[in-house]
């Protein structure tokens, strides 16, 4: 997963997957979905973060990663 914050465009990305975007869609007042041919959900999209987020918040990252189980000895 790649995450862009651009401050030029006041766009955050979330790219999911790096397959071909077949189709884009506005779920909603700034917010784009972008799907590949399969209709699975591939980037997420978020228009005026400047207005939505502090400019602090869009400067750090804190990525919280799946709890994986031990593997069996």
């Amino acid at each position: 997963m790649r995450i862009k914050v651009d401050l030029e465009s006041d766009a955050l990305y979330f790219r999911i997957s790096e397959d071909a975007i077949e189709e884009s869609e506005e779920i909603n007042k700034g917010l784009i979905v972008d799907y590949n041919i399969n209709g699975s959900v591939v980037g997420i999209e978020i228009l005026n973060v400047k207005n939505k987020f502090k400019l602090e918040d869009l400067t750090g990252l804190k990525l919280e990663m799946p709890t994986v189980g031990k593997a069996e000895a």
